[in-house]
């Protein structure tokens, strides 16, 4: 079983006092940065003059600047750049400025797992990783409660490493709700195998099939959209709840049935074989690889396949049938 932490064994004392920097105030370091600070921590935000989220941080009541400013005497340096930008910029900016006895501090083990960055020696690096995204980390803080976090310590160069990150994760409301110690090579592995098998690659593959399925059977789209897309979120949300127990209880028996006989069916044996593939892929860092270059190489295979989907027939179909459900508050893109 994992080793929990609640706030009575994840003091924040070792952040009182001192400062932290959050580079770049994006999902997640929007919610650290305004969290910390309401927990009584100093913090210095570093944020791209002129961007949205830098006028969203002067909103906030921050004074952005650089990173070299940003990080200038801080003991814990957060950054929450996307992963494809982490390296580079911290080559350029963070590690010409850092000091020794300096914490860094990331929200996803990508690049240090990876070694796409290397810290100098005598460096810690810690790890809190929320589990929900950024404006839930912070309207749960705001409400009294917290989103439940994993921490990791990759390096403990000052003894204290563990320390300064349950004082973190206790900072931004994680401790109210739970605390997970895990490692950075768990965190990152599942992290992108769940993302690719089940809730982004694996549900889109399946809701586009299954679209696809009904639309060449000779269904009208409209139907097909509402059966194999639409109606996804009343299932999770049931899932999200209480698990597969609650959804169950909570359909049809036909559903029921239909689920306990068909699901064996869909995920065959061939499927789980390629889920143990791309698993493969993930820990040889093959998959990691290809991601950074497709990025370097100016990320061309990316936008096609994304402009592919975005003006497929279900996305045509789904964003005129929104248009009529007033209570989805579509967000199109």
């Amino acid at each position: 079983m994992a080793k929990m932490y609640y706030e009575d064994s994840a003091p924040i004392d070792a952040l009182k006092g001192k400062t932290v920097a959050v580079v770049g105030y994006g999902s997640q370091g929007h919610a650290h940065s305004q969290n910390l600070r309401d927990s009584g921590i100093k913090v210095n935000v570093a944020e791209l003059a002129g961007t949205e989220n830098f006028k969203f941080a002067q909103k906030d009541g921050f004074n952005p600047t650089d990173i070299k400013t940003a990080i200038n005497g801080a003991a814990l340096i957060i950054i929450t750049l996307p992963d494809e930008a982490q390296a580079g910029i911290f080559e350029r900016e963070i590690a010409p400025n850092l000091k020794p006895g300096q914490t860094l501090g990331f929200c996803h083990g990508f690049n240090i797992h990876f070694k796409y960055i290397v810290p100098p020696k005598g460096t810690n690096v810690i790890m809190i990783a929320p589990k929900g995204p950024g404006h839930l980390v912070r309207s749960e803080y705001v409400k009294g409660g917290g989103v439940p976090c994993l921490i990791a310590v990759e390096v403990d160069a000052s003894g204290d490493a563990k320390n300064i990150a349950l004082a973190w994760a206790n900072g931004i409301g994680g401790a109210r709700a739970g605390i997970i110690e895990t490692t950075y090579k768990e965190e990152t592995e599942t992290d992108l195998f769940g993302e690719q098998v089940v809730l982004c690659g694996g549900l889109s593959g399946l809701i586009k099939a299954g679209f696809q399925t009904l639309v060449d059977a000779g269904y009208q789209p409209e139907i097909a959209y509402f059966e194999c897309m639409h109606e996804v979120k009343l299932i999770v949300d049931l899932m999200y709840q209480g698990g597969l127990s609650y959804m169950r209880y909570s359909i049809s028996n036909t559903a029921e049935w239909g689920d306990l006989i068909t699901g064996p069916k869909i995920i065959t044996d061939e499927t789980k074989a390629t889920m143990k593939q791309i698993l493969t892929e993930i820990q040889s860092g093959k998959f990691a690889k290809e991601w950074v270059a497709e990025y370097k190489g100016g990320m061309k295979n990316f936008n096609a396949l994304y402009a592919k989907d975005h003006d497929c027939q279900l996305e045509v179909v789904g964003r005129k049938l929104r248009k009529m459900m007033k209570w989805v508050n579509a967000k199109e893109v």
